[in-house]
């Protein structure tokens, strides 16, 4: 785990120099934006292979390496790719955290309107309604996602066994690994 967290550090490290010389014209703007969309993709690389790999490490308390190159293999195994290529959980449960974060943003507004706590501050209502309302989306998104994140961590724990050992998943749990089965094969045809 600490290994994957690593990598993605030092890129991101990579990635702030390279943007500090494209600001400063040190090394040519067209060089460091190349420099910084290569950074980029191997970034984004890296945090999709963390996401699955960090599944083996819990599980099976691989090394991070052994753990990607496991998963990804088995997902290679299975046919899997498209499956794993349209996980749309990520995205359903950003949108949920940001309906939340508007909703606080709202209640932010309304604390400002129906109350006297906000009546000092210096630049005025309407300022006050916008900070509110920024605050209370912030903490909202913030609080969310980082409870959304164990349900997102949790559907990959279930997709990654469910790939791995999917006849002691049928045995313990029948009626669920039909439902599963057929889901995926509606989805993707002939993937399992």
């Amino acid at each position: 785990v600490c290994f994957g967290s690593l990598l993605v550090a030092i890129i991101q490290a990579l990635r702030q120099i390279a943007e500090q010389a494209r600001q400063n014209d040190d090394v040519g703007q067209l060089l460091a934006c190349c420099i910084d969309c290569i950074l980029s993709c191997l970034q984004s690389i890296i945090e999709y292979f963390n996401k699955w790999a960090f599944v083996y490490v819990g599980v099976y308390g691989y090394g991070y390496c052994e753990a990607g190159k496991s998963v990804i293999q088995l997902f290679k195994d299975r046919g899997w790719e498209a499956v794993i290529a349209d996980d749309l959980v990520g995205m359903v449960l950003f949108f949920l955290s940001l309906i939340v974060g508007l909703v606080t943003a709202g209640l932010g507004v309304l604390l400002v309107k129906t109350t006297t706590l906000w009546d000092d501050f210096a630049p005025g209502e309407d300022a006050a309604m916008i900070f509110a309302g920024i605050i209370g989306l912030i903490i909202g998104l913030v609080i969310c996602s980082i409870l959304m994140s164990t349900i997102a961590s949790s559907v990959n724990t279930a997709i990654v066994l469910f790939a791995d050992a999917p006849a002691e998943f049928e045995k313990n749990y029948p009626e669920l690994s039909s439902e599963m089965r057929e889901a995926y094969m509606t989805a993707h045809p002939g993937c399992l």
